[in-house]
């Protein structure tokens, strides 16, 4: 995960469900407004489930180009 070192980090429990959808690359492609979007959305996320479901439903669509 070294080369995604950028600035903010990220939350462990989003960055491991970025991994398991592979979808580090293309989050880190996304507008900066966009990521810290995100991030802000995953402060609020209590379980690995919703984790999961969030990283599925927000960043893994836009892989489907």
């Amino acid at each position: 995960m070294d080369k995604y070192t950028s600035g903010a980090e990220l939350p462990v429990g989003f960055g491991l469900a970025l991994e398991q959808y592979n979808a580090m690359d293309y989050f880190f492609s996304l507008p900066t407004e966009t990521k810290q979007r995100i991030i802000d959305h995953v402060h609020t996320i209590k379980s690995k489930n919703e984790m999961l479901a969030y990283v599925e439903s927000a960043v893994a669509p836009g892989m489907k180009n």
